[in-house]
């Protein structure tokens, strides 16, 4: 390559000032984009972009019922009291100085049984509800704080519940999140790691500020990736993640790289150049194989999985430019100031310097390759045998009754069912159209309420017509939480059994709409198109790792033992979420179902964070075996060389999603928990038993590469020294 990652390194080394004024131009942009744009740029809402069902539901809606600022209902507020009826004084009076009085638009807009005589009030006469319409996303936090205002009333309980008060609450709950987990768990706990893996204060927090950077740069993308496409709000809890995860990682490689070479004797360009020629260039070959792998997730129509494929693929692109270029200039103005403020015992000597080889890890390969086949047999029946609850995996997803208890809209939701079992701010909506009016259509619509008012999980149900006749609306609530399995599942049925059968042959169409019909529609975008995602991947990783080790034995040992890892982390995944198998040992809750994205996402990031181990180890390996021509000498010396190194890489990983799984989000436990067990499971079992086993076995087949193949070009991962400067 004209411009090498050893070039790009030299470069920044002999002009670190120049290199760090244009990452400090684009870190100062980043912020100025972040702070004006990103805000309103984001949503919580998952839409399918394939034009489901549930969607052209909502586009008929509309075109039959076009929306009335005065009628619009967003939200339903719940006030109840213990002391009085609604029919006292004190009552009225705490209803109508929270409605008329109120400094938020859309509560002093709303109706309530003061002036609507159509307004619900409970069968014990203590709760009724006040109809109200958030009408801009911004004005939600106001209307929030008045109602947490008005409910620390003793003689008032106040809760809201409804889609604005939902994405509100969902919205606070990820910002907890990304404070609690990640800001006040991943990355303190990741520093600890960096510290004890250097033994110095300096070189343990410049991985740190190259995450940071890249975080800050790829928000910066990403803000303005969303002013021309619709991303979710948890784009940034991903990036965030990931970001520190790659960041460090990255720089724990090029950084530790350095250090050995400086162990042995080159000059600090030297050195520089020596890391970029072999550390940078398998960075860039390992961060490719990270958006190769996340490429797959653009298959899957769905605005969440997109935008989180968007994020990952940002904050690792910034990662590896950061790490062939920023990293080296840092390098060059640091020199050896890098293992300043050593950390007695652990800094007491570079262990880049004291024990290249790693003897303890040098023991365990050692003792593993003395008898392969019964390690290999052995560990892969343990992980096939952690994988097989994955065959009872069932997806759903979160709605309002995951969240806790303390966010006003779960109360809300707590409080509906409670004093109006029969009320629901998001009824399943059937929509009839064209030729409503005609006899066959009328009857099979009189079918279908019939049928629907003997269904337990469904309440009563109201008509409406359009003007012109053409559109008949039959809104009725579901029982329960309309993102509940049991709501999905009766409203599935609903689309696919019942409507079909009645409205066969009359000429009109039914359509569904509603939550619990967009779940159905989020369901199918994620799950149809999984087969096809995880075949691109597997195939894009296989040729990605042929062509890198000139070797189709190596790149099918390689996707053979991620999909092991992958799979015990699916089996232990739904051992601990859905059957509860040491959830609150954990400090899990227990669901009925797998989140619908975890899936899918968490094969695209494993099998990307996976080769990065791979990359580096495989190339080590492939790197002894050209210089020795003894594969269980390559084996040894590949794993006992990096073995500290990746160690503490997929621990940093580790700790940091394990930020996620310290949330509240339950999505983001699923997610984390996955990704830490897997990165553990290959950072264990499958570089220290599995892969050695395995190699040791297939002895000189482990690099064919068939006849027809050899045109491919030699890459050499980790380049060859070139340290003349």
């Amino acid at each position: 390559m004209s411009l090498s990652t050893r070039t790009l390194a030299l470069a920044s080394a002999r002009h670190p000032w120049r290199a760090l004024a244009a990452w400090l131009v684009a870190v100062v942009l980043a912020l100025v984009a972040i702070g004006a744009l990103l805000g309103g740029s984001l949503t919580t809402e998952g839409a399918p972009t394939n034009n489901p069902e549930s969607e052209r539901a909502i586009d008929a809606l509309a075109r039959a019922f076009p929306p009335d600022p005065g009628t619009l209902t967003t939200d339903v507020v719940v006030v109840r009291s213990e002391r009085y009826t609604v029919d006292d004084a004190e009552f009225r009076g705490f209803v109508g100085e929270l409605v008329r009085q109120s400094s938020a638009p859309a509560l002093r807009e709303g109706l309530s049984y003061l002036t609507d005589p159509d307004a619900a009030v409970s069968a014990d006469r203590r709760a009724t509800l006040v109809s109200i319409a958030i009408l801009e996303v911004s004005d939600t936090s106001g209307v929030v704080e008045e109602l947490e205002a008005a409910d620390e009333d003793p003689a008032f309980e106040v809760s809201v519940v409804g889609d604005r008060a939902l994405d509100h609450d969902f919205n606070l709950l990820s910002q907890e999140d990304l404070e609690k987990g990640e800001l006040q768990f991943g990355l303190p706990a990741a520093l600890v790691i960096l510290l004890l893996v250097f033994g110095a204060v300096v070189a343990g927090l410049v991985p740190l500020l190259m995450a940071l950077v890249s975080i800050v740069v790829a928000l910066g993308l990403t803000a303005l990736v969303a002013q021309g496409f619709e991303l979710s709000i948890f784009v940034v809890n991903m990036l965030t993640g990931m970001g520190l995860a790659l960041g460090i990682d990255y720089s724990l490689f090029v950084v530790s790289r350095y250090r050995e070479e400086r162990g042995r004797g080159l000059e600090k360009l030297d050195a520089i150049a020596a890391s970029g020629a072999t550390a940078s260039r398998a960075v860039v070959f390992s961060g490719t194989a990270f958006v190769v792998a996340m490429f797959g997730m653009f298959l899957v129509p769905n605005s969440i999985m997109r935008s989180l494929a968007v994020g990952a693929i940002l904050v690792g692109a910034v990662s590896v430019a950061a790490a062939v270029t920023l990293l080296p200039a840092l390098l060059g103005l640091l020199g050896d100031r890098v293992n300043g403020l050593r950390i007695p015992f652990f800094g007491r000597r570079s262990f880049e310097e004291e024990n290249p080889e790693g003897r303890f890890w040098g023991a365990i390969i050692r003792h593993v390759l003395r008898r392969p086949g019964l390690g290999f047999g052995v560990a892969t029946a343990f992980l096939l045998l952690l994988a097989a609850p994955v065959l009872g995996m069932q997806v759903g997803t979160s709605g309002v009754s995951t969240l806790p208890d303390r966010f006003i809209s779960k109360q809300g939701f707590l409080a509906l069912a409670r004093d109006f079992p029969g009320v629901s701010t998001d009824p399943v909506e059937i929509v009839v159209s064209p030729g409503a009016e005609r006899e066959e259509t009328a009857r099979a619509i009189d079918a279908l309420r019939a049928r629907l008012a003997a269904d337990p999980r469904f309440g009563e149900g109201t008509l409406r017509r359009s003007p012109d006749g053409e559109t008949v609306v039959l809104s009725l609530p579901v029982a329960g939480d309309p993102s509940s399995d049991e709501a999905v599942s009766a409203v599935r049925e609903l689309r696919e059994e019942t409507i079909p059968e009645l409205f066969s042959g009359t000429g009109g169409e039914a359509l569904v709409a509603g939550t619990s019909s967009e779940n159905i529609d989020y369901f199918d975008s994620v799950i149809t198109p999984a087969p096809w995602v995880i075949a691109i991947v597997l195939l894009l990783t296989f040729v990605l790792l042929t062509v890198v080790f000139r070797s189709i034995v190596v790149a099918g040992t390689a996707v053979f033992l991620n999909l092991l890892s992958v799979g015990a982390a699916y089996g232990l995944l739904v051992a601990v979420f859905q059957h509860g198998w040491g959830a609150g040992l954990l400090g899990f809750e227990q669901t009925d179902a797998i989140e619908a994205w975890v899936p899918l996402f968490l094969f695209s990031v494993l099998f990307g964070l996976s080769m990065d181990y791979q990359v580096f180890l495989l190339s080590r390996i492939r790197e002894r075996h050209d210089e020795t021509g003894d594969t269980t000498d390559a084996v040894t010396f590949g794993v006992s060389s990096t073995a500290r190194i990746i160690t503490g890489a997929a621990l940093i990983i580790v700790a940091v999603f394990a930020g996620f799984a310290r949330g509240d989000l339950i999505m983001f436990q699923q997610m984390g928990f996955g990704v830490a067990v897997a990165l553990l499971v290959d950072a264990t079992l499958i570089r220290s038993v599995l892969l050695p086993s395995a190699m040791k076995l297939l002895g000189r087949w482990n690099w064919y590469l068939p006849r027809w193949l050899e045109w491919l070009p030699e890459v050499h991962v980790e380049g060859r020294r070139q340290v003349s400067t």
